[in-house]
């Protein structure tokens, strides 16, 4: 258990991919304008990357070392189209807000780098787990940036839910406040960067405030040995 239990530290916190790794850039800051567009490709990465990686852990024996990335590389274009089609079919709204953000789930270094470092030398229970976690924490940050956002932009949360969920899902929007005209900095590109900071800069508060909390532990000064000369 305690394995499982750094695979979720590191891949929720410790080792985020976007708060720590900072992999997925480009997606991130693009698409996170509103909370649902986040949480609609934050899944869709999770999904790839669950699924990634156990297909890269059942073949790992298989694939020959000089091959083994432009084979990684051809199971995650299998899995990233396979969940465009799916979110066409059933999410076209959605598929047309992140439009060219879908197909390059496959140049998403989080995907790639987890498929080599972890997939590729692992059990399916462990690679599966992993995979989960990561693309979970992902999501997370994705979550945060899209709501805020949202919020500062356009007072709102959850706009465009029936999108990702359904007709059922318009009652989900939310009117934090009312708003004349959108905040476009928080909607535009240079508001996400701003974001993604503050992010990075609250998780570098939160782990240096928890690392001072920690007791300090005084290693003990060697002995000194005194080396007498005998004639």
């Amino acid at each position: 258990m305690s394995d499982y239990k750094e695979l979720a530290w590191q891949g929720l916190w410790k080792n985020n991919p976007g708060l720590v790794q900072l992999l997925g850039l480009c997606p991130l800051l693009a698409v996170t304008a509103t909370l649902t567009n986040a949480l609609g490709l934050g899944l869709a990465t999770m999904l790839v990357l669950i699924g990634s990686n156990i297909l890269v852990s059942l073949v790992r024996d298989y694939v020959p070392k000089e091959i083994r990335i432009p084979v990684f590389v051809m199971i995650i274009a299998a899995l990233v189209t396979s969940v465009q089609l799916f979110i066409n079919a059933y999410a076209y709204g959605l598929y047309l807000s992140l439009g060219i953000f879908l197909p390059l789930i496959v140049t998403n270094c989080v995907i790639i780098g987890r498929a080599e470092a972890f997939a590729s030398r692992n059990s399916v229970v462990k690679s599966t787990f992993d995979g989960l976690m990561m693309g979970l924490g992902f999501t997370l940050v994705l979550c945060v940036l899209g709501a805020s956002r949202e919020i500062l932009g356009q007072g709102t949360l959850f706009y465009g839910a029936d999108q990702l969920l359904g007709e059922w899902a318009k009652g989900l929007t939310i009117q934090i406040w009312q708003v004349d005209t959108t905040f476009l900095l928080a909607m535009l590109p240079p508001g996400a960067f701003i974001g993604m900071g503050l992010l990075i800069a609250l998780k570098n508060v939160i782990d240096n405030y928890i690392e001072a909390r920690q007791p300090k532990v005084e290693l003990e000064a060697p002995a000194r040995v005194r080396i007498t000369k005998v004639n």
